[in-house]
C-alpha cells in the first residue's frame, strides 16, 4: 500500500470518528499506562483479596479465589502497548528489563520471516509463548513460536513469568514463559488505526484493526471476531549515517569490508591475493573491498494480514462449550547485498575473449603453466574467484507464512469448586521462501568456457559468454540474466495437541487455616511434525552464490505423553506474624517418542516446590524451587550435517605467525592449508568462517535449576496505590543444548596462545578435524571444499544466568488531575556459557562480541510517568541501558580468546569520517518517549507519540565485532534505535 493510500485511509477513520461523534464529558480516570505490574490474569492486581472471583494465574494451572502462586510475573498493559502504537509483540517483549532483542524486524541477515522473544538472554527455544495459557504451532524446526501471529488487537496485557515453569506448562519453559491474554466476553465494536514515520521521511509502518463482539441469548454465549492489517517499509542502511560504509572493526577505516567485491579478485594457491585492476587489463595486490552496507536494511517490510475469532456456549449450568481459531498470513523480505563469486574454484580457457592477456600470464604462471601457446590454448587454467555480481542487483528473501492454529473443548462445572476443562486443538504453518537474486555457480563455469563473445563451448539454457575480468558493469544485462537465479524453500509445521485438566478446592488439613487447599491434576498429549522441501538449486552447496551452506530435505517429529499434578495448601491465615503462611508443590511426568528408527524413547520428570509469607497484609515473601527441562527440538534430533557460516574475524594460522612456529605450521597444514600458503594466509572473509554441523538423535532433554525469590511491598494503610516487588532470580541449565563458539573450537586446537602449541597438539583430533581452504588455507570458501570449523551437537553444554527483577508501580488520584508511575529494573549479575566441561565459561552480561550474541546489558529499566487530567494523558517513558563492553577489554581476555578492538579516529569516506571512537566500550543509553492520548468523545480518543525524542543517535561498532543478526550497520540494530525521532499518530473507535 502506498504511504499516500495509507495516510489517506487514517484521515478518514479520524474524520469518521469525529464526526460520528459530539464531544462529551468524561468521567476523570488515571491512565492504566505502566510498563509492567503485578497482576493476575483477569487482570486484577495479585493480591490475597477473597472477592476477585474464580481466578487462574500465570504459572500455575490451579484455580482458587483466595491465593496466588510463589513465582513472579511481570505484565505489559494493553495501554502500553497503545501509547507505543506497538505492531508486533516482539517488539514489547524486546524491551523488558532482563530480556535481550530476539529475531525481529531489525534483524535482517538471519531472519527466518518470523519473530521470536529471548528471555534472560538463554535462547528463544528455552522459553515458551503461551496464548491465553495455551500452546500455538510453532514455525521452523527449533521449535519456537513465531509473535508474527498474536492477536494484538485483543491483547489485553502479556504476562512475563520469570524462571521455570515445565512443571505447569511442560518443556520449553525453562527461562520463563510468555503468557498472552486476550479479552473475554467482548462485546461492541473497536476500531482503530495507527501510522509511524520518523523525521527523516521514511520507515514507515500501518496498522489498522477491527473488533467486533456481542453476548448472545441472554449473556449464556459471547462470540468475537477480530482482523487486521500492518505494513512496513523498508529502512536500507544507506540512509544512516552510522551504516553509509561498513568499518572495519579492527581498524577504524571505512573503505569496504567484503573481500568478494569488484573488480573481481583471485587468489592462488602461494597465497598471493590479487583484483582485476580498475581499467580490467592486469592484475595487482587486493585494493578495494565492497561496501556491502548501503544494499542491507535496518528494518525489514512486510505486509501482515491476522484474523482471530472466539466464542463460547453455557449449554447449561454445568456445561460450556468453547472454541477459537487464529489465521494469519505475513508476508517478510529480507535484503542484502548482491550476490556473486565467493571462492570459488572455477577454470576458465586460455582464449577466453575477455580474458586479458596480462591477467592470463599471471594466471599460467602462478599454476606453473608455461606462457606462449601452452598457456594461450589451456582449455582449463584454474581460478579462485571473488566476484560480487553488482549488477544483478540486491539477493532478496521473500517469506510467506500461512498459519493457522484451531482450538475446541468444553468445561464442566463438577461441583462448586471442582472443574474439569477438556480440550483439542490442531495448527499448521506453512512457509514458502523464494530466494532471488542469485549467481548460479554452475552457469559462471558454464559461461566461462567460451572462445568467443558469442556463444558458450556449452550452449544449453541459451548460454551468454561472461565478462567477468572488467570493472563493475562489465557483465552485460544479457549475462546477468543468465546467470540469475532463484529457489524455493517449503516448509510446514503441524501441531496436535489434547489436554484434560481437573482443578479444584478440598478442606484445609491446617488448623490454623480456613483457607481452602487448591489442586490441579491433569494429562496432555503433543505431536510436532516438521516437513522442509527445497528445490535442486538449494540443495548443491555453493550453487547460489552467497547463499551459505546447501538447504538440505528432511523431516522429522516427536509425540509427548504428560501427567501432572499441583497443590498450593494456605498453612496458616490471620495470626500473629502470619496474615498468610502458604506453600505449593507440582509435578507433571513426560514420556517423549522420537519419530525415528534409530533413537530411542526418553522421558522427562520435573517438579517444583515454592511459597509465599505475608508477616502482615502489607509485605509478602515468595520463593520457588523448580526443576525444569527442555526437550530437544526437531532441528536439534534430525538437521542434516551441512556446512554454514559462523561469525570469527581472526585466524591463529593467518599472517606471518606460521613462519616462526613449526608445531604451528604443521598444524595448518595438518588442518589441509597448502604449502605455498604457509605465511600468507588472510583472515576469514567478512569476518566469517565455515563451520560443519547438524543434528544429533542421540540429543536428549536438558536440565535446569532454577529459584526465585522475592519480596512484594503493598502499604495500603501507608502509601495508598503504591506496590513495590524485588525478585531475585537464579537459573542454571545443566547438559544443555549446545554447539562450540567458533574461538572456542580454535582453542581447542591452538589454545590460548597459538605460537606455543605443541606437536601433539598440531596432531590432535581437535586441530586435525578443522579442515581449510583447499586453495589458499583459509577458514572461508566454498561450502563444497572447505568444511571449516567442526560443530556438532552437545548435551555438554552449561548456562547460568542470576539476578534481580525490581518493580514499583504507584497510582494516585487527586481530584481532577491523576499520576501513574512505573517502574520496571533489572540487574544481571551474569549470564555465563561453556559448550562444554573443558571450554571456557564465558560471561556475557555487559559484554558483546560474535560469541554474545544479542546485548544484555547489567543493567535497565523502564520508567513511566502518566499525567491525567479531563480528557487528556499526557505519558513520559524513559528507557535506561547499562554500558557495555567488548570482550576483548574483559579483564579475562586472554581465556576468552578475545583481543581489544579499534580505539581512534574513524578514516575513510564516510560521515562519520574523523569522530573518534572506541570499538571497545558502548556507553550507557537513555531513550525518552513522549505520549498524548486525548477522547474527543466518550467513544473516540486519539493518540500522538514521539519516540527517541532528543533523535539518539545509535553507537558506532566495527564490523565483525558481532553476531551477524544482531549486529549489523556498524552497530546493533535490534538494542539501539536506527530510526531517530519518530513519530506515531493512531486513532481508535470504540463502542
Amino acid at each position: 500500500m502506498a504511504i499516500q493510500t495509507r495516510t489517506r485511509l487514517l484521515a478518514t477513520t479520524l474524520f469518521a470518528g469525529v464526526a460520528a461523534f459530539t464531544p462529551a464529558a468524561m468521567a476523570q480516570t488515571t491512565s492504566q499506562a505502566g510498563a509492567t505490574q503485578e497482576t493476575t490474569n483477569d487482570g486484577t492486581p495479585l493480591t490475597n483479596d477473597n472477592s476477585q472471583g474464580d481466578i487462574i494465574v500465570t504459572g500455575t494451572l490451579i484455580r482458587n479465589p483466595n491465593i496466588v502462586a510463589s513465582s513472579p510475573v511481570a505484565v505489559v498493559t494493553e495501554s502500553e502497548l497503545q501509547l507505543r502504537n506497538i505492531v508486533n509483540a516482539e517488539q514489547a517483549i524486546r524491551d523488558v528489563p532482563g530480556a535481550v532483542a530476539g529475531t525481529g524486524s531489525q534483524v535482517n541477515n538471519g531472519n527466518g520471516g518470523f519473530a521470536t522473544a529471548n528471555l534472560r538472554g538463554l535462547g528463544s527455544q528455552r522459553n515458551l509463548i503461551l496464548l491465553d495459557g495455551d500452546r500455538m504451532v510453532t514455525a521452523n524446526q527449533q521449535g519456537t513460536v513465531d509473535l508474527n501471529n498474536i492477536p494484538l488487537a485483543l491483547v489485553q496485557r502479556t504476562d512475563v513469568l520469570t524462571g521455570g515453569a515445565s512443571t505447569t506448562y511442560g518443556a520449553d519453559a525453562v527461562s520463563g514463559v510468555i503468557n498472552f491474554i486476550t479479552r473475554s466476553d467482548f462485546a461492541g465494536v473497536d476500531a482503530s488505526a495507527s501510522q509511524r514515520i520518523t523525521e527523516r521521511g521514511d520507515a514507515n509502518l500501518f496498522r489498522a484493526d477491527v473488533s467486533i463482539g456481542a453476548n448472545f441469548d441472554d449473556g449464556r454465549g459471547n462470540a468475537v471476531f477480530s482482523v487486521g492489517y500492518q505494513e512496513a517499509d523498508a529502512l536500507y542502511q544507506g540512509s544512516r549515517d552510522v551504516s553509509v560504509f561498513t568499518i572495519g572493526g579492527n581498524n577504524g577505516v571505512a573503505a569496504g569490508a567484503s573481500p568478494t567485491s569488484v573488480p573481481t579478485r583471485l587468489t592462488f594457491s602461494d597465497g598471493s591475493d590479487r583484483q582485476i585492476n580498475p581499467n580490467g587489463t592486469a592484475l595487482q595486490n587486493f585494493y578495494s573491498g565492497f561496501n556491502f552496507a548501503p544494499y542491507n536494511i535496518f528494518v525489514t517490510p512486510f505486509k501482515r494480514y491476522n484474523m482471530y475469532g472466539a466464542a463460547k456456549y453455557d449449554v447449561s449450568d454445568t456445561v460450556e462449550v468453547y472454541t477459537r481459531g487464529i489465521f494469519s498470513k505475513n508476508v517478510v523480505s529480507t535484503i542484502i547485498a548482491p550476490s556473486g563469486i565467493f571462492g570459488e574454484a572455477l577454470t576458465v580457457p586460455g582464449n577466453n575473449p575477455y580474458l586479458p592477456a596480462a591477467v592470463r600470464d599471471e594466471i599460467c604462471t602462478k599454476a606453473g603453466i608455461a606462457l606462449g601457446a601452452t598457456c594461450n590454448n589451456n582449455a582449463a587454467l584454474p581460478i579462485t574467484v571473488f566476484r560480487r555480481t553488482v549488477e544483478i542487483g540486491p539477493r532478496i528473501s521473500e517469506y510467506t507464512t500461512q498459519f493457522f492454529d484451531y482450538k475446541a473443548g468444553l468445561r464442566l462445572n463438577i461441583s462448586g469448586s471442582t472443574k474439569l476443562d477438556v480440550s483439542g486443538a490442531y495448527g499448521e504453518s506453512t512457509l514458502d521462501q523464494v530466494q532471488s537474486g542469485y549467481v548460479l555457480r554452475s552457469r559462471v563455469q558454464q559461461a566461462l568456457n567460451a572462445n568467443n563473445t558469442t556463444t558458450c563451448q556449452v550452449t544449453t539454457n541459451n548460454c551468454v559468454p561472461l565478462n567477468l575480468f572488467g570493472p563493475a558493469g562489465s557483465i552485460t544485462a544479457d549475462q546477468a540474466a543468465f546467470l540469475n537465479g532463484s529457489s524455493t524453500i517449503a516448509i510446514k509445521n503441524a501441531l496436535s495437541q489434547a489436554k484434560a485438566v481437573l482443578t479444584g478446592n478440598f478442606d484445609s488439613f491446617s488448623p490454623v487455616s480456613t483457607n481452602p487447599v487448591g489442586y490441579a491434576i491433569g494429562a496432555e498429549y503433543r505431536k510436532y511434525t516438521y516437513v522442509r522441501r527445497p528445490d535442486s538449486l538449494a540443495i548443491s552447496p555453493g550453487e547460489l552464490g552467497g547463499a551459505g551452506g546447501a538447504i538440505l530435505p528432511f523431516a522429522g517429529g516427536y509425540e509427548v505423553k504428560e501427567a501432572y499434578g499441583e497443590i498450593i495448601a494456605p498453612l496458616i491465615a490471620d495470626a500473629p506474624f502470619f496474615h498468610s503462611l502458604t506453600i505449593e508443590g507440582g509435578v507433571r511426568y513426560s514420556d517423549y517418542k522420537v519419530d525415528a528408527a534409530t533413537s530411542p524413547s526418553f522421558n522427562a520428570t520435573t517438579w517444583k516446590a515454592g511459597g509465599s509469607w505475608e508477616p502482615i497484609q502489607a509485605i509478602k515473601f515468595r520463593g520457588n524451587y523448580q526443576r525444569a527441562v527442555r526437550a530437544p527440538n526437531i532441528a536439534e534430533l534430525f538437521a542434516p550435517s551441512v556446512t554454514g557460516l559462523a561469525n570469527q574475524a581472526t585466524d591463529p594460522c593467518g599472517g606471518a605467525a606460521p613462519l616462526s612456529s613449526a608445531n604451528l605450521r604443521q598444524a595448518c597444514l595438518n588442518q589441509g592449508a597448502p604449502v605455498g600458503t604457509i605465511g600468507v594466509i588472510g583472515a576469514p572473509a567478512a569476518g566469517q568462517v565455515n563451520v560443519t554441523g547438524g543434528g544429533n538423535i542421540n540429543i536428549r532433554p536438558e536440565i535446569a535449576d532454577t529459584f526465585t525469590a522475592g519480596v512484594v511491598i503493598q502499604p495500603k494503610g501507608v502509601v495508598p496505590g503504591l506496590t513495590i516487588t524485588a525478585d531475585y532470580y537464579n537459573i542454571i541449565i545443566n547438559n544443555a543444548i549446545t554447539l562450540a563458539t567458533p574461538g572456542d573450537i580454535l582453542a581447542n586446537c591452538f589454545g590460548t596462545n597459538p605460537a606455543a602449541i605443541t606437536a601433539a597438539q598440531a596432531a590432535s583430533t581437535a586441530c586435525t578435524s578443522i579442515r581449510r581452504n583447499p586453495t589458499d588455507g583459509r577458514l572461508s570458501g566454498s561450502p563444497a571444499n572447505t568444511a571449516g570449523l567442526p560443530q556438532p551437537l552437545t548435551n555438554e553444554g552449561r548456562l547460568a544466568t542470576d539476578g534481580v527483577d525490581v518493580n514499583l508501580n504507584y497510582q494516585r488520584d487527586m481530584g481532577l488531575f491523576g499520576l501513574t508511575l512505573n517502574f520496571a529494573g533489572n540487574w544481571t549479575h551474569k549470564n555465563t556459557f561453556r559448550a562444554s566441561p573443558t571450554a571456557y565459561n564465558r560471561d556475557c552480561a555487559g559484554y558483546y562480541s560474535v560469541n554474545c550474541l544479542s546485548i544484555q546489558p547489567e543493567f535497565s529499566w523502564n520508567q513511566r510517568t502518566t499525567f491525567s487530567f479531563d480528557k487528556i494523558d499526557l505519558s513520559v517513558l524513559w528507557r535506561y541501558l547499562a554500558p557495555s563492553r567488548y570482550e576483548g577489554i574483559a579483564p579475562d581476555a586472554a581465556q576468552r580468546g578475545v583481543v581489544p578492538a579499534f580505539q581512534g579516529v574513524l578514516t575513510g569516506p564516510t560521515p562519520l569520517a574523523g569522530q573518534s571512537v572506541n570499538f571497545n566500550r558502548i556507553g550507557a543509553y537513555h531513550y525518552f518517549d513522549l505520549s498524548a492520548r486525548f477522547q474527543a468523545s466518550e467513544n473516540f480518543d486519539f493518540t500522538f507519540s514521539v519516540a527517541n525524542l532528543f533523535d539518539r543517535k545509535p553507537p558506532v561498532i566495527g564490523n565483525g565485532l558481532a553476531d551477524t543478526s544482531f549486529g549489523s550497520g556498524n552497530t546493533y540494530p535490534s538494542t539501539y534505535d536506527v530510526l531517530g525521532r519518530t513519530f506515531n499518530v493512531g486513532a481508535r473507535l470504540h463502542f
